[in-house]
């Protein structure tokens, strides 16, 4: 039985939604011959475990690099701090292991592997697939097409979809047989707000959803301690954009997944 603890919420009586504890630090899926660890680490840092083999996206070592183990391949999505660290990468990665990445990010690892949107490779004996991440709505920051990658990646008979920062671009609404996404939410500029999300989600259709990436002010915090960031869409605060995702995606069949990607900052 895959574990978690699952707390069952109802919304307008029947409509039914499994959402999983925040409290949870590791879940596990079903592979082809046994589970896949899922450790949700920081803000859009995820570890995927498969027999052995482990594989780190995003990896930041803002608060310490304790849960985390050395990876077989790396994979980044951008070349912002919170998602490219050069120090996190030396520290988690393996002898020999790749780093994959988006062109953005050449300058700052010397043997980077880069990917191009829509490319498909298998690097450490894992199909990855580098889906374009960029902007619809206009305005800074901004995520220009071409410069950053989502990747879906095959692994222990899954198809896990890590989004990076995008909105659901077509390339996006494209993909197929998703088990496990990854969907970043609240991105500034009323980008995927909690309905955009939810609405991205039904289109993709994955068994299990968990969005990352949704407390901006809490990464900015993390290098700025006194920051105050803009309000979230119709003044809703992080905790309000949780609900209104679960109440947006009630009567699905997707189960939604928090993690823990937000421990107190020290």
């Amino acid at each position: 039985m895959e574990s978690s603890m699952k707390v069952l919420c109802a919304f307008s009586g029947s409509l039914l939604l499994f959402i999983v504890s925040a409290n949870a630090l590791a879940d596990t899926v079903a592979g082809t011959d046994g589970f896949i660890d899922i450790q949700t680490l920081i803000h859009s840092s995820v570890q995927l475990e498969y027999q052995g083999k482990v594989i780190q996206i995003d990896p930041w070592d803002r608060l310490g690099l304790a849960g985390a183990k050395p990876a077989d391949l790396i994979l980044i999505t951008d070349d912002v701090g919170h998602h490219l660290d050069p120090a996190a990468i030396a520290k988690l990665r393996k002898p020999g292991a790749p780093v994959v990445m988006a062109a953005n990010g050449a300058d700052q690892i010397d043997d980077g592997q880069m990917m191009a949107n829509g490319e498909v490779m298998t690097v450490a004996g894992v199909t990855v697939e580098a889906v374009a991440a960029y902007d619809i709505i206009p305005g800074e920051p901004s995520h220009p097409k071409g410069e950053a990658n989502g990747y879906v990646v095959t692994f222990g008979g899954k198809r896990f979809f890590f989004a990076g920062v995008t909105e659901c671009v077509d390339e996006v609404k494209a993909l197929q047989n998703i088990d496990v996404a990854f969907m970043a939410m609240n991105v500034p500029l009323g980008r995927m707000t909690p309905a955009a999300t939810a609405a991205c989600a039904r289109i993709l259709n994955p068994r299990i959803l968990y969005v990352y990436h949704y407390d901006q002010d809490y990464a900015r915090r993390a290098l700025q301690p006194d920051y105050i960031g803009p309000e979230l869409p119709e003044g809703l605060t992080v905790e309000q954009s949780i609900t209104r995702l679960q109440q947006e995606l009630a009567g699905s069949a997707i189960e939604l997944r928090m993690g823990n990607f937000y421990p107190p900052l020290n």
